[in-house]
């Protein structure tokens, strides 16, 4: 009897609106995330000045949320794999949108430090989001859409810092934590129709409603589904999607090795401590480690820079002169060069887009980072504030660019497991806390 995968089914329909739809939805859970991380950079001193806290303290509220975000982003991976796709997408989205609301109304600085940690847990589960939309996209597609997805987290970060700009100066920090939580509220009327991953049903035998999740898809995109019964049939190979120029690759990935260990390796039900023995098995390990650092270096540069926008201008707006006209001035600058900085991922993005296909994933990704590293080597020194917003804004542009490559080539390289992606998310918070 002929059979097809979903794999098949869904190179067989293409991108169509069906993941169009797929991609708004998975794209607002994404913009939740970069909101609520880069809200940080905004607290943080307003918080400072109300309660008068340390600067070490105002720190460890930052430092909290990616605490929470170690938790969550293995725990919300677990779960995903046991249960489910959208029970990830329904629990993260209440949890992070009611911990987040919550923490507006904190009546002194340990509570909100709580807060934010539950908010942070919540939040190490937008790397599910990703991982649902992936699983709808045909393998040709998946490439751009990394990109496209990516698109997404600019947006957050441009709508929180044009939201604080609003806000704080009209109202105060409390709002802008309300306000922020809001868009997290938005997914939970749309659940009910978002379907389950047809990949985990299929892992989980469940076939039958496999295939009416790709019956939705073929009706919606119009396109028919392959002939045949749909079957599930793990894959052991690498997806080369790198072009063929690009031989050397950035990780001494062999893919004949990887086949052969594959085919020794537990199955998708064996568990996350499997997952793990498998990602630094000898044939794994060296990749496997390399790729965590090269995330953790990229999560150093990017939230470093991020944080540095608000350090910068923090600190020189702390002028002695007292003037309560003075010092909203000086708050108004530190909104606007964060908005301009914020909207440097824009640029960041094309670049990156363009690069990627004329000198490859290796090269995009150490040309971007050493050039990230050029722009802030002269904020070493005292800079005017021009200068420095033009320098933060290369710096991110860079560092930005980078970590969608990265996005982009790890899977490409490495097992394309959920496990991997939530480890690397991992990274990512180390990198951020080794920034504070």
């Amino acid at each position: 009897m002929e059979t097809y995968t979903t794999d098949d089914a869904l190179s067989a329909m293409g991108f169509g609106r069906f993941q169009a739809l797929v991609l708004a939805y998975a794209g607002m859970g994404w913009v939740v995330e970069a909101m609520e991380l880069n809200l940080l950079s905004f607290v943080g001193p307003l918080v400072r000045e109300e309660w008068k806290v340390s600067a070490q303290d105002e720190s460890l509220l930052s430092s909290v949320v990616f605490a929470g975000m170690l938790i969550g982003s293995c725990a919300w991976g677990f779960v995903s794999d046991r249960y489910g796709r959208r029970t990830v997408l329904l629990f993260s989205a209440l949890f992070t949108s009611g911990m987040g609301f919550l923490s507006a109304w904190s009546p002194n600085y340990l509570c909100l430090i709580a807060l934010r940690f539950l908010v942070g847990v919540g939040v190490g589960g937008g790397h599910v989001f990703s991982s649902w939309f992936l699983e709808f996209v045909p393998a040709q597609n998946r490439g751009t859409c990394v990109v496209l997805f990516s698109l997404f987290w600019t947006i957050g970060t441009v709508l929180e810092a044009s939201l604080a700009w609003v806000v704080i100066s009209a109202l105060n920090w409390r709002w802008l934590l309300v306000l922020t939580s809001i868009p997290c509220f938005l997914l939970l009327p749309f659940f009910r129709i978002i379907p389950e991953s047809p990949r985990y049903l299929c892992a989980q035998n469940r076939m039958s409603d496999a295939t009416l999740v790709l019956e939705s898809v073929s009706m919606i995109n119009q396109e028919a589904l392959p002939p045949g019964v749909l079957t599930y049939r793990r894959e052991s190979k690498v997806d080369t999607l790198t072009s063929e120029t690009e031989i050397d690759h950035l990780l001494p990935v062999r893919e004949t090795e990887i086949e052969c260990k594959a085919n020794n390796a537990l199955s998708f039900k064996s568990g996350a401590a499997a997952a793990l023995r498998r990602l630094l098995s000898p044939a794994l390990r060296r990749s496997t480690l390399l790729l965590w650092f090269v995330y953790f270096a990229n999560s150093f540069a990017y939230y470093g820079v991020v944080l540095l926008t608000s350090q910068l201008s923090d600190s020189n707006r702390n002028c002695p002169s007292g003037l309560t006209t003075v010092q909203r001035q000086e708050d108004a600058n530190l909104y606007r060069d964060t908005f301009v900085t914020s909207l440097a991922e824009i640029p960041g993005l094309i670049v990156s887009a363009i690069l990627v296909e004329w000198i490859g994933r290796k090269a995009t990704m150490w040309s971007m980072l050493f050039t990230c590293a050029a722009f802030l080597g002269p904020l070493v020194l005292h800079q005017d504030e021009l200068l420095t917003t033009a320098l933060l804004f290369g710096a991110r542009a860079c560092a930005m660019g980078s970590s969608t490559v990265l996005c982009l080539y790890a899977p490409e390289v490495c097992v394309n497991s959920l496990l991997n992606i939530a480890s690397a998310l991992l990274f990512r918070c180390l990198g951020f806390y080794s920034v504070l």
